[in-house]
């Protein structure tokens, strides 16, 4: 096969029939066509997973809070999240054996690092693991692991076709984008995901496969679900332009919402990670935090899609159900410090249930938070008596496209989303202004969004911005030149002019006796000597070396060294491992072909042409 990639991937075993019919393909089916058909079928398979992880959720959920008492707080709140995380965790390590959280990261991670392949057991680990987590109370959404779960399909039959990266990165975005389709039934929410969070070119090339998947997901939602949308909403309050002002306000809110409950996930994440080394302590402070939580406030259990639900329906008391101040469900201003709490605490919540061990996502805690937001701040104007009357239920759904817009850093996904979800098109301008002014106030504090923040801070991270990403597919090891001769500080020129007759190169790394580089000799600098032999014993390599000046390490990123290269003005850099061993040169030179050459790769499109060469 003429796939460049292929004689690698040859060395697998493969089955003598399904060879042939990868033979028959190549001969009879074009790679474009190929990728049409197959998006179709991981559209189908991602759209049936989707419905598998709600029905457990449902399921599991369903069973456990039959036995909580609605008026009065219910130490099962304590017992049902602990439990939940403890059983997660116990799957992961020890049936999975392989790390599974934060679903997007993965994803995006696969992408930049991993030439788009994600392992099999990725197909369903994910969704097992977070109906767990989910349907015993963890304050988390299903729809990270389904993302992961659809871009693991997408990836997996791509490998299976043993298809290029290039086209395979087109799979898993097929797959992800299937993935929210199913589960919102949003399929433009889905496209808008994977363009805008996983940041896949817009290109005529991948627009028409990601709608495939996108609409063949919903569709199966819709055969299997109904025609019912997910949050029922009725709109109260027509547009009105004298209500701009407050959208404008319900925006900035919503951007430092996002911003609080980003920066709040990111201090227990590394709280988690640093200060609790082993994993029963995690287990043991996730579940105890989450529990503590869900036992004072109930909405805090499970995806909080009935909040949601009650929220829009304009019912904020119903919130107060199984929680220990249900007496207080009649008083105003008790409801309104009730969703202020919920509001600063859901963060905890959620990175309590993922630090303890359990599995599952931001978008829903991100849409509950939205809402809460949205409601607190129409509800609150109402009450403190300005004489205005501003609608909760629009304000609840303005706020889930906001918060989501921010925390996500995808505005348009989180407009059409929310409008898809509650078939709130009516009240589009609205949200257009609140989801962009949310966007562009958390951009000020945080360039990158929850799933990114992580890779970015690694230089993993892949984007829109072609010289970046091409500089984030190269690797260190890669442009490393180790075929340089080296020389000890105590030897004489006549050593020195020996050791360069046998070089090929103009420059000499100067190591001591631990091979720590310790300078450097220049031909240029010694050609006017090297021709004298009365010199030969009399001068030393300590005489005529310089000093190595900046030094690189094997763990920089692409992009620090290409800084490194404009802070020096040098051609050529030394690298060092971490114990500081001289490992080798950098070049420029070595950089710009490389550079070059994938360059190419990432800007090729499997047009028919393409996949002929």
């Amino acid at each position: 096969m003429r796939d460049p990639y292929l004689p690698h991937r040859l060395q697998r075993p493969v089955h003598d029939f399904w060879l042939k019919v990868l033979l028959w393909r190549e001969k009879h089916i074009s790679e474009k066509t190929l990728v049409v058909i197959l998006s179709l079928f991981v559209g189908v398979m991602a759209g049936l997973a989707a419905m598998v992880l709600k029905w457990l959720i449902h399921f599991i959920s369903s069973i456990l809070t039959s036995f909580v008492n609605p008026d009065t707080g219910n130490w099962l709140y304590i017992i049902y999240p602990c439990l939940g995380i403890l059983i997660a965790c116990w799957y992961v390590r020890y049936v999975v054996k392989d790390n599974i959280s934060h679903g997007v990261t993965r994803v995006l991670y696969s992408i930049s690092q991993n030439k788009s392949r994600l392992k099999p057991h990725n197909m369903y680990t994910s969704v097992v693991a977070s109906s767990i987590t989910i349907g015993f109370g963890g304050s988390v959404g299903a729809e990270g692991p389904i993302v992961f779960t659809g871009a693991a399909i997408g990836s997996n039959i791509g490998q299976a076709f043993r298809l290029s990266p290039r086209v395979l990165m087109i799979l898993v975005g097929c797959g992800a984008a299937a993935g929210i389709a199913g589960i919102f039934k949003a399929p433009i929410a889905g496209m808008l995901f994977t363009l805008e969070v996983l940041m896949l070119d817009l290109t005529t090339v991948t627009v028409m496969p990601l709608l495939i998947s996108s609409i063949t997901a919903a569709s199966v939602a819709y055969i299997f679900t109904g025609y019912d949308l997910e949050f029922f909403f009725a709109q109260s309050e027509p547009f009105l332009m004298e209500r701009v002002p407050f959208f404008i306000a319900l925006g900035i809110l919503c951007g430092i919402i996002s911003l609080y409950f980003t920066r709040v996930m990111i201090m227990m994440e590394t709280f988690f990670k640093k200060k609790l080394l082993r994993q029963w302590q995690k287990t043991l402070v996730g579940g105890l935090v989450l529990a503590s939580l869900v036992f004072l406030f109930p909405p805090l259990y499970g995806e909080g899609y009935g909040s949601i639900n009650s929220l829009l329906n304009g019912d904020p008391g119903s919130i107060v159900t199984g929680s220990p101040f249900y007496s207080g469900r009649s008083d105003v201003w008790f409801i309104i410090i009730y969703i202020a709490l919920i509001i600063a605490l859901k963060g905890f919540a959620t990175s309590a249930t993922n630090g303890g061990g359990g599995v599952g996502g931001t978008f829903a805690p991100s849409l509950y938070l939205g809402c809460m937001t949205g409601f607190f701040f129409a509800f609150l104007l109402n009450n403190l008596g300005f004489g205005m009357e501003l609608s909760v239920k629009n304000f609840a759904l303005m706020g889930m496209a906001g918060v989501m817009s921010g925390v996500m850093h995808a505005p348009l996904m989180g407009i059409f989303l929310t409008a898809e979800m509650t078939g709130g098109y009516e009240l589009f301008l609205p949200l257009l202004i609140v989801s962009t002014l949310s966007y562009g106030t958390i951009k000020i504090f945080e360039p990158f969004s929850l799933y990114t923040m992580r890779l970015a801070r690694r230089g993993e991270l892949l984007t829109h911005h072609k010289d970046k990403a091409v500089l984030t597919l190269m690797k260190m090891n890669s442009v490393i030149e180790t075929d340089f001769s080296t020389v000890t500080a105590d030897m004489n020129l006549r050593q020195m002019v020996d050791t360069i007759s046998h070089s090929n190169r103009n420059l000499f790394p100067v190591l001591d006796a631990d091979r720590h580089l310790v300078g450097v000799v220049m031909l240029d600098d010694i050609r006017n000597i090297m021709f004298r032999p009365d010199l030969y014993k009399r001068l030393h390599v300590s005489r005529f070396m310089t000093s190595a000046g900046r030094c690189l390490h094997t763990s920089d990123s692409m992009e620090h060294v290409m800084k490194a290269f404009d802070d020096t003005g040098a051609w050529n850099l030394p690298v060092v491992d971490e114990n500081g061993h001289y490992v080798g040169f950098v070049s420029k030179s070595k950089i710009f072909n490389s550079y070059r050459r994938v360059l190419r790769h990432y800007c090729l499109l499997y047009t028919s042409d393409a996949a002929d060469e």
